[in-house]
């Protein structure tokens, strides 16, 4: 094993730092070659197969090009349930797990829920699992973010809505959710010089970034078809950009929304806020 992960750090080591040349080499031996966890950490004695090296090889090639290693195996773990992931969703992040919770903590678990901006459906086919009774809509504007959904929602064995919808121009309808929850493009265009090549390559752009001269674009357009939407007492719950937590809780005060909640994320971060409809 102390070999193999030799060869994976002469490969891949300048094009990363050593804590993550150490995790992607667990998950490459864990996960693309199916040894186990103790193989990897006690650094037993293996011999690969002529099909596991080229395996092995074909991933260092593409991490050498910054892909991220969750599209090299073609999936994501998110609050426990494993999802497809490729270039046209978002690889889902820990931080939007305890989106999740916070959800999960405040439902009745007999709730109408939106998710906005599906992509993968990481949210909403987790919060359809975790509240089994609940009615789970989600919208997308891209195709193929939405048949990626559709598959994990089979591979989970998850029952929800899926609908194509661009959310800039959609026409809501009256009282139809109990809890509208979005995570949306929130990266400012000014921004994309200091993100990684592994997001900025190969993750969709149209679910990363919002124009510099409106970056609470998606907020307030979902925050005022919200007011619509969502039923007396309706929850509405964003992940945010951490820069610009008070603007989007100063604005949902303007448009009448009370219990507006701010939350950091593990990391310390502002990442989460929640806000009630009036009665």
């Amino acid at each position: 094993m102390t070999s193999i992960i030799q060869h994976i750090r002469n490969r891949i080591g300048e094009h990363y730092s050593n804590g993550e040349v150490t995790a992607i080499s667990r998950i490459l031996i864990t996960e693309l070659l199916g040894f186990r966890d103790n193989a990897y950490f006690l650094k037993e004695k293996v011999t690969l197969t002529e099909e596991q090296q080229l395996q092995l090889n074909n991933a260092l090639e593409q991490l050498c090009c910054h892909r991220p290693i969750q599209q090299i195996l073609g999936y994501e773990y998110f609050c426990g349930l494993k999802f497809e992931v490729n270039e046209s969703v978002l690889i889902p992040r820990p931080e939007t797990q305890e989106l999740v919770e916070w959800i999960v903590s405040e439902s009745t678990g007999k709730e109408d829920i939106l998710d906005i901006g599906t992509g993968s459906g990481c949210i909403a086919i987790s919060l359809a699992n975790r509240l089994p009774l609940c009615n789970v809509t989600a919208f997308d504007i891209s195709p193929l973010a939405l048949d990626t959904a559709k598959k994990n929602s089979i591979r989970n064995s998850c029952d929800i809505h899926l609908q194509q919808c661009d959310i800039l121009s959609y026409q809501p309808e009256e009282n139809l959710f109990d809890t509208i929850v979005s995570n949306p493009p929130y990266i400012k265009e000014s921004e994309k010089e200091q993100m990684e090549a592994n997001v900025l390559d190969w993750e969709p752009h149209i679910a990363l970034f919002v124009p510099d001269t409106d970056p609470l674009l998606f907020y307030r357009t979902i925050a005022e078809k919200a007011v619509t939407m969502l039923k007396p007492q309706g929850k509405l719950y964003f992940e945010i950009n951490r820069a610009h937590g008070n603007e989007v809780c100063e604005m949902l005060s303007t448009l009448g929304y009370t219990g507006i909640q701010l939350k950091k994320d593990f990391a310390g971060n502002d990442r989460m806020i929640r806000a009630i409809k009036k009665q």
